[in-house]
């Protein structure tokens, strides 16, 4: 009696299904019966293939019949051929990928590189001025193709090089101290052997104070040429105007180039990075006095 119920019970579950499902599952018997046929090992051809793949669109229980292959094989096929699909539709219209760049504006942006020295940002901005729409990625790429300068002996590196003698920088960082105060460090760096010519602290610095102790480090004509700084809101006209009857030019560092202003940038750094590390501090700098609270007008 039981073996009579255990074999009616795929006949009872047949009569249950709809005829929609039993048509399927036979279709996939079949198919596979007939991919299995007269062979030891079975050769999965393309049609074989595309059977399953429409199957697995339209039928949700094609993975219970299924023996020949895995059911992650199936849709590993189904993934292919819908990216294959994709790409077929995206290359219909024509020519794949980004537009290429017309030959004036590379001839542009070429001019504009070899001439100015100017990067991606900036030759970007410029373009968008002359009504011609890309992006600056575009404009990036582009360089990155291009040859490196032949007159290289123009670059702001060596320029610091060749006028080292004659360059001076400033730069400001901020000291905390013990009481919690944030000060305000003034440093005014020669970088041709790269001493200090001012170093002066202040907790609220303005371009007056500045100024005045720029004519405090370079007393006497002894003043550079260059005076180099970045784009702070502190280095205002009045600082300019004091450089300037210093006999000094005030050269500007571009937005967002700290490495621009060469040793001052790199002493401002390491102060910083020292903050954190009380062996690193040394007796004879003037960062000890700093985190001592001293007043300003004794540092300055």
């Amino acid at each position: 009696m039981l073996r009579l119920l255990v074999a009616l019970l795929p006949t009872l579950h047949s009569a249950l299904r709809s005829r929609r499902d039993l048509v399927a599952e036979n279709l996939a018997l079949r198919q596979q019966l007939a991919t299995l046929a007269g062979r030891r090992h079975p050769v999965i051809r393309r049609a074989d293939r595309l059977f399953w793949i429409l199957l697995r669109r339209f039928w949700s229980g094609w993975a219970e019949c299924l023996a020949i292959v895995r059911p992650d094989t199936v849709v590993r096929w189904h993934r292919a051929g819908f990216r294959i699909y994709w790409n077929w539709l995206s290359r219909r219209g024509g020519r794949s990928g980004r537009p290429s760049l017309p030959p004036e504006v590379r001839a542009l942006i070429r001019r504009m590189a070899t001439e100015n020295f100017w990067g991606a940002p900036r030759i970007h901005g410029e373009i968008l001025r002359l009504g011609f729409d890309l992006s600056e990625r575009s404009v990036s790429r582009y360089l990155s193709s291009l040859p490196r300068a032949p007159r290289a002996g123009q670059t702001w590196t060596t320029f610091l090089r060749n006028h080292r003698n004659g360059i001076a920088a400033m730069d400001f960082f901020s000291v905390p101290t013990v009481t919690f105060r944030a000060l305000q460090v003034l440093l005014v760096i020669r970088h041709g052997r790269r001493v200090v010519a001012r170093c002066a602290v202040v907790a609220n610095p303005t371009a007056a104070w500045v100024a005045q102790q720029l004519r405090e480090a370079f007393p006497f004509d002894s003043a550079p040429r260059f005076m180099i700084f970045d784009r702070g809101a502190i280095f205002s006209s009045g600082v300019t105007a004091t450089l300037r009857s210093l006999l000094m030019e005030p050269t500007r560092t571009s937005y967002r180039s700290p490495w621009q202003k060469d040793d001052a940038s790199h002493c401002t750094s390491s102060v910083q990075s020292d903050r954190t590390c009380c062996s690193s501090l040394r007796s004879d700098s003037f960062f000890p006095c700093c985190l001592r609270g001293a007043a300003p007008s004794i540092l300055a």
